[in-house]
């Protein structure tokens, strides 16, 4: 496997979101016009990994650099919040001193070979690089859909017997060293029209009210009377650090 971030390998694929993200957390009210900035200003802190002897592109670190006081309380409310602060700061060439990990993909036929943790690693060297000392990184728990009843301050306690987190993509970070910090009850707000949610999670919305619905990390509130659905993604920080 071969890494090189994207202003030096502009020429290779990116992972279709849709291999990889349920269809309603591509619809996020701000990420889209401030994620299409940040990768468009700031290739080199975007890196992609292919095979080597198929080509096939097998995954991908999106981050961004930001600037953080370096306590808990100045990490940002949520992703989009950080990540509005960071275009901000770009488009007036303020500096920046830390990274800020936006999304680890992983191609879905790559999976099972430990890729996950190596994205974390390149994040971390493409830091070192800029010389970073620390990654932030506003997590999204990848079995928090099995519990989307339990708040995710809560959520973020639960360990295992032998004493690991119980998240297993949290548990990755936990192992790579990082410290957990808060958590983000509100990282990133998707709304959108009753017809429009019903499409993205193929569930049938017939009344207001509260909904579960399929691989959403906390419930949905609908409002029919206004024809909205509004759903909050929950995340939770860690602090990587060399």
């Amino acid at each position: 496997m071969q890494w090189a971030t994207r202003d030096e390998r502009p020429d290779l694929p990116d992972i279709p979101p849709s291999d990889v993200w349920p269809e309603y957390s591509l619809h996020g009210d701000d990420i889209d016009a401030l994620w299409l900035r940040l990768l468009d200003a700031v290739p080199q802190f975007q890196s992609v990994c292919w095979d080597e002897d198929s080509g096939a592109v097998v995954a991908e670190a999106y981050a961004f650099p930001c600037w953080w006081d370096g306590t808990d309380d100045g990490l940002g409310p949520g992703v989009v919040a950080t990540m509005a602060d960071a275009v901000a700061r770009i488009d007036v060439g303020l500096p920046a001193n830390t990274l800020c990990a936006l999304v680890g993909v992983v191609a879905p036929a790559a999976r099972g070979r430990g890729l996950a943790a190596e994205v974390l690693r390149q994040m971390r060297r493409v830091a070192a690089a800029n010389e970073f000392d620390a990654l932030i990184a506003p997590v999204r728990p990848s079995w928090k859909a099995r519990y989307p009843l339990f708040p995710i301050a809560e959520y973020m306690t639960w360990r295992r017997a032998d004493g690991l987190l119980f998240d297993p993509w949290m548990r990755t970070h936990e192992r790579l060293g990082a410290r957990m910090g808060p958590p983000l009850p509100r990282s990133l707000r998707i709304t959108g029209s009753v017809a429009e949610w019903e499409a993205w999670t193929g569930l049938p919305l017939p009344v207001s009210g509260t909904y579960v619905f399929p691989d959403g990390l906390a419930p949905l509130d609908v409002d029919r009377d206004i024809d909205r659905g509004e759903y909050w993604e929950p995340n939770v920080w860690f602090i990587h650090r060399w």
